[in-house]
């Protein structure tokens, strides 16, 4: 084996390992920090053809698949299957969020890392998880930093609102921008897992130097920090609109208040006049 291709696409936010593995009838309880390999026979059950040496596929708790050495179609009917059991996968639109990567083994060469491609001069057998587990990270990150602008775009028509002098922001409204930006946060935080490593990487050093130049190189700590400080700013701003929005309607109670106080008042004047 002198070459791999990986593709990679973030499909969805979540894909529950344990209910392909029972249904490919692997005897095996999946955690959520591990990937689900698919190879050999099963992968030839699911594809409905003979199986292809060095083919596989790896599926991510977070949302992402990872193809190695398939082909389009591969994809399309892989794809297919998966959306029996997630029924949310668009598959007319999967490589919305992709990535495309190879390993290149080449004897007495010196380990060289791109953007495209890891040259290795040997191949070990953590060398598909590891390249699979970062790209996979990288692509769902980029889903979700889409997903973040969306949620910037909806708090920029707010503060136009505000900017107005429209201070009517609904708590329905709040707490739809709210209910989006905690989801944000389970995403990239609690799932995505971006500063766990595969279990590799703690009994190899060879395993661990290669996946920490790759988490480097696609800056994968440098994008969860930046996805994390825009969350808190966001959690800020909606703190203030929670403020004022609680405010306005305090001082409308208050008004409320006051002009039953003088309803009264007034009734009891002209209830003393008769």
């Amino acid at each position: 084996m002198d070459r791999m291709v990986f593709k990679a696409y973030a499909v969805t936010n979540e894909i529950d390992l344990n209910r392909i593995a029972a249904d490919c009838n692997i005897p095996k309880k999946y955690t959520w920090e591990e990937p689900l390999v698919l190879q050999g026979e099963i992968l030839s059950n699911i594809l409905h053809r003979k199986k292809l040496k060095n083919e596989e596929i790896l599926v991510f708790s977070f949302g992402s698949i990872v193809f190695i050495n398939s082909t389009t179609e591969d994809e399309k009917v892989f794809l297919k299957y998966l959306k029996k059991i997630k029924d949310d996968i668009d598959i007319n639109n999967y490589e919305e969020y992709s990535d495309d990567y190879e390993l290149q083994v080449v004897e007495n060469a010196k380990i060289e890392l791109t953007d495209k491609y890891l040259v290795v001069p040997s191949f070990q057998i953590f060398y598909p998880e590891l390249v699979s587990t970062v790209i996979a990270k990288s692509v769902a990150l980029e889903k979700t930093e889409k997903h973040l602008e969306s949620i910037l775009d909806k708090l920029e028509n707010m503060i136009d609102k505000l900017e107005k002098g429209k201070l009517n922001i609904s708590n329905k409204e709040i707490a739809k921008t709210t209910s989006k930006i905690v989801r944000h946060e389970y995403n990239t935080i609690a799932y995505i897992m971006i500063l766990d490593k595969p279990d590799i990487t703690w009994t190899n050093s060879d395993a661990e130097s290669i996946y920490d130049r790759m988490s480097e190189f696609f800056e994968l700590n440098d994008r969860y920090i930046i996805l994390k400080e825009k969350t808190d700013i966001l959690n800020s701003i909606i703190k203030g609109f929670s403020s004022i929005s609680d405010s306005i309607r305090g001082l409308f109670v208050e008004w409320i208040i006051v002009l039953l106080i003088l309803v009264e008042i007034v009734l009891m004047v002209l209830d003393l006049l008769r």
